[in-house]
């Protein structure tokens, strides 16, 4: 076997166009690896398939010098809430497990409209809610690095899918962490573009004011070429908005020199392990060499931003999966007394107790009584939250802290603590409350040999900036 299946996406899209190889050689390959590395569960539905068919039609087109899409053989890995047409969108749960799109995402679409090649839906935590990927109905996803630890979640399988070599890119959503953490545990890059950059029509949604399409990829450069491919206002999403750039590679190579870089002082206290640290530190260090200046940061409202997220997203997940009750979606049960017990048992039996736990929190805080006491308030704070990091950006260009406070956990280790599972996130929250740009760039390794990755922060569409400081970053 060849190491085609190793190539980034640079790699892949010069060899194709240099008929260094041919596509089919390239899907034949990493689907073989795929199969080789079946144990890591990253993925929950191969289109061996539509990936062949594609890659011969694009070997063809090739051959006869008909034109060809921009990302002609890069094969792409889909997270598993974000529909294609006619692959299984589970959301890896119970209660989505047979559901067969007749629509693509606009992601997708994008995607497919530069003949990119779907290999797969890649596992996720169920309906996204998680951080370790081990609420999947189809089983966790392993940590190439070490199998018995996490990937990372809610879109651990995408993450593990480019880091273990089995596509040459993938998506997946970010709504409190869930690609900067994945990536940071899996030691490949990943970005969670602003808020509405990327349109989510088409993707199944968590928390509507949080979530936010990304993708991870193995160069910085990589992540670019797909941005400018991803981004831009889309008609079937009223939150989108234009891209700021139209080559998002333009921000390559420009170096540090005069690059203002915040360090927030939170990041680095209490409950962040000092390995994480000082190596997220080395970092920051040797961008001060390049000539990039160090600006001390305080976010004194990051504390609160924890509490905040999890009332928000709560009460908009209980809300966003409502329509999941059997009738029309979801899993319909086979014994029913009556209609009543047919909700119980559509959702009883369809949702699992992850999802059960946030669709009770979220119904709680949003009910009589309790809206002004929680609901409302979390959006107040949430607001304070967001001026926090704008007068942050007023002294400096971007921040840098660690993605996660301590690099992957055991499998099952916080299987029984929710809360200790919730503070995974912790670092990475703050950033989805503003809806601001942030690049997970790989840092270095513990003592134990797992990956650590450090984040980069942006302003509101910022995604130039967080480019150009990751790229200076040599790992």
């Amino acid at each position: 076997m060849s190491d085609l299946h190793k190539l980034g996406l640079k790699e892949v899209l010069d060899g194709v166009k240099n008929k260094t190889f041919s596509c089919e050689e390239l899907v034949r390959e990493t689907l073989s690896v795929c199969e080789e590395k079946s144990e890591l569960n990253s993925f929950i539905v191969l289109d061996k398939e539509g990936a062949l068919n594609k890659a011969k039609e694009l070997d063809r087109k090739i051959a006869q010098e008909e034109a060809v899409g921009a990302l002609a053989g890069a094969l792409v890995g889909v997270k598993d809430i974000i529909c294609v047409k006619g692959l299984k969108n589970t959301c890896a749960s119970k209660m989505l497990e047979n559901f067969v799109p007749p629509y693509n995402a606009t992601v997708v679409s994008r995607l497919l409209s530069e003949d990119a090649i779907v290999i797969g839906k890649t596992n996720t935590d169920e309906f996204a809610c998680g951080g370790s990927t081990e609420t999947s109905f189809f089983g966790v996803t392993k940590n190439p690095y070490d199998l018995e630890r996490v990937a990372g979640g809610s879109s651990g399988g995408s993450a593990v899918a480019v880091s273990a070599d089995l596509c040459t890119f993938a998506l997946g959503t970010d709504t409190g962490g869930s690609i900067r953490q994945p990536a940071s545990f899996c030691n490949v890059y990943g970005l969670k573009p602003s808020y509405g950059l990327v349109s989510r029509s088409g993707v199944v949604s968590m928390a509507s004011s949080w979530d936010t399409i990304g993708h991870f990829a193995k160069s910085v450069e990589d992540l670019a070429t797909v941005l400018n491919i991803i981004a831009g206002k889309d008609r079937k999403d009223s939150t989108s908005v234009e891209k700021t750039s139209d080559d998002y590679r333009e921000f390559l190579g420009r170096g540090v020199s005069g690059v203002k870089i915040g360090v927030p002082e939170e990041y680095f206290a209490e409950g962040v392990e000092a390995e994480t640290s000082e190596i997220v530190k080395g970092r920051i260090l040797e961008l001060e060499k390049q000539g990039a200046e160090i600006v001390p940061i305080s976010l004194s409202m990051t504390k609160y931003a924890l509490s905040v997220y999890y009332i928000s997203m709560p009460a908009e997940l209980s809300a966003n999966l409502e329509r999941f009750d059997g009738v029309r979606y979801g899993h319909k049960p086979k014994e029913y007394s009556d209609i009543v017990d047919y909700y119980f048992k559509a959702r009883g039996e369809g949702f699992g107790a992850e999802i059960k736990r946030r669709i009770i929190t979220g119904t709680y805080v949003l009910s009589a009584g309790y809206y002004d006491a929680y609901y409302k308030k979390a959006q107040k704070v949430r607001g304070l939250i967001i001026e926090d990091f704008k007068k942050a950006f007023e002294k400096c260009d971007v921040l840098i802290a660690p993605v996660s406070p301590f690099p992957a956990f055991k499998i099952g280790e916080k299987a029984d603590n929710p809360l200790g599972m919730y503070m995974a996130d912790i670092l990475t929250i703050p950033v989805s409350a503003g809806g601001f740009p942030s690049l997970a760039c790989p840092a270095g390794f513990s003592k134990d040999g797992l990956p650590i990755g450090l984040q980069i922060i942006g302003p509101y569409l910022g995604e130039g900036k967080c480019i150009r400081v990751a790229d200076a970053i040599s790992i």
